[in-house]
């Protein structure tokens, strides 16, 4: 019984221990979060309004930009996989790296090659377990991404689309990231780069439809020519800045279910140790009166 008792206290003893952890890794992530999600408001007006600009320009000037034509017969396909550094945040990395695969299997199906990115350690540790070649991979900066990061990211990828497949580079461009929605949903999210996706309605350009009539001052060219590279990169930064609440919106909510757990853990062990303690506190008074008996009945 004794043995039990200590087995059970130091079983006890080590959740308490994990408990501190994971609670204090519960308030990091709940003081972190909140800057996170004030990045992701003020960036996200200002990616939603250049992807307009960039489409409403690309729709209504009569020019063909490299970043916005769609190849004929595509051969490879770039996709960013936007990961997490670390673990202990439930599903979030395993959700980005299944929604990639899926993706994947998309790509292949259609005859391209699939070409990754990768950005998290988590991304770099699934391909290298599986030996799996990639073309380039950022980490380090995941719950708390800069914008040079992004910028560097953007260069990269600009650079390979306008290379094209025979020097080596791609066809298009492909963003799989988590998109923060609340504390409790974050949902994970496919996005086409470049080309880019015309998300206004080529309608014609009349006052009444509420469409504006745009002169390009120089030209169309050079207008897109600075704009596009913008565009990407604040969509890159953005989905880096989404990426990074949610990953911590969700080590938040899976460190309160391990705390949570363990105080479950901790009353059971308790409970368990009072019962062996019982027992054995039982099992020795009944020692002392039977000790008491043979020695009544012996006189």
């Amino acid at each position: 019984m004794g043995a039990q008792q200590r087995e059970y206290r130091q079983r006890s003893r080590s959740v308490q221990s994990t408990k501190k952890i994971t609670r204090a890794m519960e308030l990091i992530a709940a003081s972190r979060v909140v800057k996170a999600r004030q990045r992701v408001a003020e960036t996200t007006p200002y990616a939603r309004a250049i992807t307009r600009a960039a489409s409403a320009v690309a729709t209504h000037a009569d020019v063909d930009h490299p970043l916005t034509t769609k190849r004929e017969q595509p051969r490879r396909a770039g996709v960013l996989v936007v990961t997490s550094d670390r673990g202990l945040a439930g599903a979030y990395a395993a959700n980005v790296l299944k929604r990639s695969e899926q993706l994947r299997e998309l790509v292949e199906e259609s005859g391209m090659e699939f070409v990754p990115f990768l950005t998290g350690r988590k991304a770099e540790s699934y391909y290298s377990f599986r030996n799996r070649p990639f073309e380039d991979s950022w980490s380090g900066f995941s719950d708390s991404p800069t914008f040079d990061v992004a910028q560097e990211i953007s260069e990269r990828l600009i650079g390979e689309f306008t290379k094209g497949t025979d020097e080596g580079g791609v066809d298009e461009i492909h963003l799989v990231y988590t998109r923060f929605v609340n504390m409790v949903t974050q949902e994970v999210q496919v996005t086409r780069l470049l080309p880019l996706e015309v998300v206004e309605d080529a309608a014609p350009r009349t006052p009444e439809n509420g469409f504006p009539l745009y002169e390009f001052e120089p030209d169309a060219a050079e207008v897109l020519d600075a704009l596009l590279p913008r565009y990407i990169t604040s969509r890159i930064w953005n989905a880096l800045l989404q990426s990074a609440a949610s990953e911590l919106a969700a080590r938040q909510r899976a460190m309160k279910s391990a705390t949570d757990n363990a105080e479950e853990l901790i009353k059971t062990y308790t409970r368990l140790a009072n019962q062996a303690r019982q027992a054995e506190i039982t099992q020795e008074i009944s020692e002392i009166v039977g000790g008491a008996s043979a020695l009544a009945d012996a006189k």
